[in-house]
């Protein structure tokens, strides 16, 4: 237990460095779960300290704690293996997804995390049912996928608040991407609309499609998804 704690207070101790809003911090059998409420537009460096900084805490302590008690090193090795898996809403998961935002548009990244998420806990599923044969572990990565479906449900909320912030603050990004509809927006670009007759930062973009704006000299690709993202 002193293990998974120390883990959520290596999130913790770094987003507080970052100015970060945290919620809660939640305490499971196999791992914990520290929820923000900080925008998804931050940057690459913070998101990825953050996530680092638990599983570094946990080396940290189990390295210490092994002078005396030798048994420490198993179970930190579980639960680092365990939370490392690219599974969200484990920190492997969220690293996966971080990656995956360098270089595919968000929208995309959502569910292709989603996708990379459920091979992997069929995988380790059935691996732990064959090869550990732990009824409590099972039990445990379980309900794993419950947390899985939770990161499923809330795909469009993650987009929409994706989407509001980009409309409401300014983002510097040296990289440009080129777009043809608002679900090609990617998160460390600034994005460009571009078709054969018009040229839209992706500030217009996102409020034409949010405010379902009808105008003739306005032409977006399968706007009519984004009218569904509201």
């Amino acid at each position: 237990m002193s293990l998974i704690i120390f883990h959520e207070l290596g999130h913790f101790l770094t987003a507080k460095v970052f100015n970060w809003k945290v919620d809660k911090i939640y305490i499971y059998p196999l791992g914990g779960l520290t929820k923000f409420n900080e925008r998804i537009n931050v940057s690459f460096i913070e998101e990825l300290l953050v996530t680092l900084m638990g599983p570094i805490f946990q080396i940290g302590l189990s390295l210490y704690l092994r002078r005396y008690y030798e048994e420490v090193m198993v179970m930190n090795k579980v639960l680092l293996l365990f939370n490392l898996l690219p599974i969200v809403p484990l920190d492997g998961g969220k690293l996966l997804s971080l990656m995956l935002q360098k270089i595919v548009p968000y929208y995309k990244n959502l569910n292709l995390t989603l996708i990379i998420s459920l091979l992997s806990y069929l995988v380790s599923f059935l691996y732990i049912v064959f090869f550990i044969p732990s009824l409590f572990i099972i039990l445990v990565v379980f309900l794993l996928i419950f947390k899985i479906y939770d990161e499923f449900k809330l795909r469009r909320y993650y987009f929409n608040k994706f989407l509001l912030e980009r409309s409401l603050y300014n983002y510097n990004f040296k990289r440009v991407a080129y777009v043809k509809s608002i679900y090609g927006i990617y998160r460390f670009r600034r994005n460009i609309y571009k078709s054969e007759s018009q040229i839209l930062g992706e500030k217009d973009l996102i409020n034409f499609c949010f405010n379902n704006v009808k105008s003739p000299i306005i032409i977006v690709n399968n706007c009519e998804k984004c009218y569904s993202v509201k």
